[in-house]
């Protein structure tokens, strides 16, 4: 069967996955939500921390979400963003690996482009045999910067953007059976099965991860334009493959969640600054929450960063469980991936835990 996105269905088939673990299940659309939910985190600095102590609480929110339950970890990589410390994200990943007990680690994502297949081969293999079942590789085509960066990063002069698909097909062997090799291999990462992940924020990675039957993770966290649309095409050109029988739609969501409605929009506040400085092009750490962003932004930031932000379930536990249950009633996924920025890290942990007691119907 064939789902469309923004067409109601009463339920998702069953998806089966090879070296991809707890997917096998259905999903309602009334809470308890039946769904696995992660997390993925950017690393940013607050206003007045450092890197060491951004670091810690990267680890820390791991800890506490794996405790909550949550399904996996995801660290994403961006580069010459002083206000983030996810440039070198395997080590972040092996860190927090050596830092948590059974939550699985992963990228969200390696930006591919950035990177030699074999290299990403040897540093995931190299973790998936120390911390087995545990590491995931969520990969990207983009760079995760700016140009004049990118071009410093590259492993070559040449636009490997367009050598994607290629470098996925690559790392697919490379993590594959002995007798699938090349004279090249990975030591170690030959037959680890490292599950990889294919991240968009357009339509075209939809493409890629249908036709090689991977997982799709759309970036609605901060690209939401083409999500309906991303979803439609992967769900609709999928081929089933030895890594999985049925599509697995993966979407990241901005989640601020609180006791109160006006708690959480105060905590948004927060949020709204973040993609401020993304307009903007300034580099401002993640900032304390305001009584109110008027005068903080014109209208015309105003309107692009509420654009980029415009998938966000806000607020107490009541209305998150009404703008999910909306949300699950149009798009129906597989798996929701929740991204917090919320300032107090006490306040974020909270955030997670409320969101996680609406999955679980309590």
């Amino acid at each position: 069967m064939v789902r469309k996105a923004f067409k109601f269905v009463s339920f998702i088939p069953t998806v089966t996955i090879g070296m991809y673990p707890n997917a096998e299940r259905t999903n309602k659309f009334m809470p308890p939500f039946n769904i696995p939910v992660s997390v993925l985190n950017l690393a940013p600095i607050r206003q007045g921390q450092n890197s060491q102590q951004a670091i810690e609480a990267m680890v820390d929110l791991a800890q506490s979400t794996e405790e909550m339950g949550y399904q996996r970890y995801w660290i994403a990589e961006h580069h010459n963003t002083p206000t983030l410390v996810s440039s070198a994200t395997a080590i972040l990943i092996k860190h927090t690996l050596e830092h948590t007990k059974t939550i699985r680690v992963g990228s969200g994502g390696i930006m591919l482009p950035n990177h030699s297949p074999l290299v990403v081969a040897e540093q995931f293999g190299t973790m998936a045999t120390i911390y087995p079942n545990r590491v995931e590789l969520g990969l990207g085509r983009a760079p995760g910067t700016d140009m004049m960066t990118a071009s410093a990063l590259r492993r070559s002069k040449n636009d490997s953007v367009y050598t994607f698909p290629d470098d996925v097909k690559a790392l697919l062997t490379y993590f594959g059976p002995e007798e699938h090799q090349d004279y090249v291999r990975a030591y170690p990462g030959v037959a680890t099965n490292v599950p990889l992940y294919i991240l968009g924020s357009s339509t075209d990675s939809a493409y890629l991860a249908a036709s090689l039957g991977l997982p799709y993770v759309f970036a609605s966290h901060f690209a939401p334009k083409f999500m309906g649309q991303a979803i439609s095409i992967y769900r609709e050109r999928f081929q089933p493959s030895e890594y999985l029988d049925k599509p697995y739609m993966m979407v990241c969501l901005n989640v601020i969640a609180a006791e109160t409605d006006e708690e959480a929009k105060f905590q948004q506040t927060t949020m709204q600054q973040f993609f401020l400085n993304v307009v903007r092009g300034t580099r401002n750490p993640l900032q304390p929450p305001v009584e109110s962003m008027d005068g903080v932004w014109n209208p015309m930031e105003e309107e692009m960063s509420k654009s980029m932000s415009s998938v966000t379930l806000l607020g107490s536990k009541e209305s998150i469980r009404q703008q999910l249950t909306n949300f699950q009633e149009h798009y129906a996924v597989d798996e929701i991936m929740a991204v917090s920025y919320i300032y107090d890290a006490r306040k974020q942990k909270r955030s997670y835990e409320l969101f996680k007691e609406v999955i679980d119907g309590k």
